[in-house]
């Protein structure tokens, strides 16, 4: 079975500051899962060329896939491309069809912060964005997207042909029981599927259940298995719902 891991790099000192709240963790996390792809690092980083560069080569060392969000602009403050560049030890230099992009945009109104947009670093090459003017930024294995949730998300949703892999199965329980008296059962359903993925999610508050449960696997056989197990665990009177 294909498997793909991924690390999201939140860029921003907006972020660190509670200035701007961060969607696009959620939203790649979501659509990342749905792809079949594991997102397995999250990291919000300042605006600075060296934390940067050591974090997006660590990652791009250790994940499949690599996705930024933030710090490509035409201000000051946007320094991923030239971090993206340290990390691999690469120049930045104009990009020449981005560089066409941008002039049309601008329409002769270019000055040398817009010109900054068709900074890469060398080597870098680009994907189509769908409906979005400007392309995405590509260098080996890391993308570079912008921060604005809506951009970000249209770029994202472009890109995941590219990202994706078998997908995962999943299966929930809702049960009225805390988790201090289903624990043991969930203990015991790994030992017996220790690949299984099981989640549990307590929910105060709510009438309806006290905790649901997650199964997950990329083998559906696998996953029907260890679903019926827990339902057999779990005390009867407890299952308030199965999906």
């Amino acid at each position: 079975m294909r498997d793909r891991t991924c690390a999201l790099v939140v860029i921003g000192n907006e972020i660190l500051s509670g200035k701007v709240q961060d969607s696009n963790a959620y939203f790649a996390a979501r659509e990342l899962r749905k792809l079949g792809v594991a997102l397995q690092r999250v990291v919000v980083i300042p605006d600075e060329v060296p934390t940067i560069a050591e974090e997006v080569a660590r990652c791009s060392a250790n994940f499949d896939i690599v996705i930024t969000s933030g710090g490509v602009g035409p201000t000051h403050d946007d320094l991923t491309m030239e971090g993206v560049a340290a990390a691999f030890k690469r120049k930045i230099v104009i990009h020449p069809e981005l560089e066409r992009l941008i002039r049309a945009h601008y329409i002769g109104k270019i000055n040398a912060a817009g010109l900054k947009m068709a900074e890469v670093p060398e080597g870098a090459i680009l994907n189509e964005a769908g409906d979005i003017r400007f392309p995405t930024v590509q260098i080996e294995n890391v993308y570079v997207l912008p921060g604005i949730p809506q951009l970000f998300e249209a770029k994202l949703n472009a890109l995941k042909p590219r990202f994706a892999a078998d997908p995962y199965f999943m299966r929930a329980i809702y049960t009225s029981a805390t988790e201090g008296v289903i624990a043991e059962h969930l203990n015991a359903c790994l030992v017996q599927f220790p690949e299984l993925m099981l989640g549990s999610y307590p929910r105060i508050g709510n009438p309806e259940y006290r905790v649901k449960l997650t199964l997950e696997s990329k083998n559906a056989e696998y996953l029907d298995r260890a679903f019926r197990h827990l339902l057999s665990l779990l005390p009867k009177d407890t299952v308030v719902k199965i999906e």
